[in-house]
């Protein structure tokens, strides 16, 4: 399949100019179909998620003049004929994944068995918003205020201080196994006053945890993959970790 890698949706011409060539037709003519599923772990996540659906969150996502636009709840797949899901995400031009808890999201891409089908939906465009695009990767990391609870079982956790304009705060850092869907990993925020655990500092720390490639892009940037390709479309800043370099 195809991907944008969002930090904060579809921000610039440049980014969407992307979208519309991976969709292969304008958004006006492409059905949509938005995940709001990692939203719900945070206080007020269902508003979060509303938000999301009716386009008027920070994000640019389902309010770009889609053809048609439809809900897939990812926590209630596992109920439903499959059949009929999947029926509906194959007849999708687009999967538009909203932000979250990317450790909650990546674990129900995998229990509802989206992430096992999207593979095979090699015109499907996955649009990835900050967690939603951390939850497409092999490997991801993110920082907690204490020990994540509830659904998701990470690979490794670990208490760590990360610096801050407030002088530093401990985060429990943990890494996850993600859909799979890419081969690197992606920190969103990149150098966002509001995210200081995505400063540069801290994101070369975080980016050394990984094993892996680490894509670090700032909300005027995305990372999008064709056959496996990846380059980064942008208008702001980005800055790319290899553990190999």
């Amino acid at each position: 399949m195809r991907l944008l890698l969002t930090s904060a949706g579809i921000r610039n011409a440049t980014i969407r100019d992307a979208l519309v060539e991976l969709l292969g037709k304008p958004i006006a003519e492409s059905r949509a179909l938005c995940v709001p599923t990692g939203s719900y772990p945070f206080p007020g996540g269902a508003e979060m998620a509303g938000r999301l659906i009716r386009g008027q969150g920070p994000s640019p996502l389902c309010d770009l003049g889609w053809k048609s636009l439809g809900i897939l709840e990812l926590t209630a797949l596992p109920s439903l004929d499959a059949d009929v899901w999947r029926t509906a995400v194959r007849e999708a031009d687009a999967l538009l994944v909203g932000g979250g808890d990317p450790l909650y999201l990546s674990h129900w891409m995998r229990e509802s068995g989206l992430a096992g089908l999207l593979p095979s939906l090699p015109d499907t465009v996955y649009v990835g918003v900050s967690a939603g695009s951390m939850a497409a990767t092999t490997l991801f990391g993110e920082t907690y205020p204490e020990p994540p609870r509830g659904t998701g079982t990470p690979l490794s956790a670990e208490h760590m201080v990360f610096p801050t304009p407030d002088g530093g705060a401990e985060r429990t850092f943990v890494t996850a196994r993600g859909a799979g869907l890419v081969g690197f990993a992606v920190i969103p925020h990149f150098e966002h006053e509001h995210h200081p655990d995505a400063s540069r500092d801290n994101a070369r720390t975080w980016a050394g945890k990984l094993l892996v490639p680490t894509y670090a892009i700032d909300d005027e940037s995305a990372v999008r993959i064709v056959d496996g390709a990846a380059t980064v479309v942008s208008e702001g800043h980005w800055k790319l970790f290899d553990p190999a370099s």
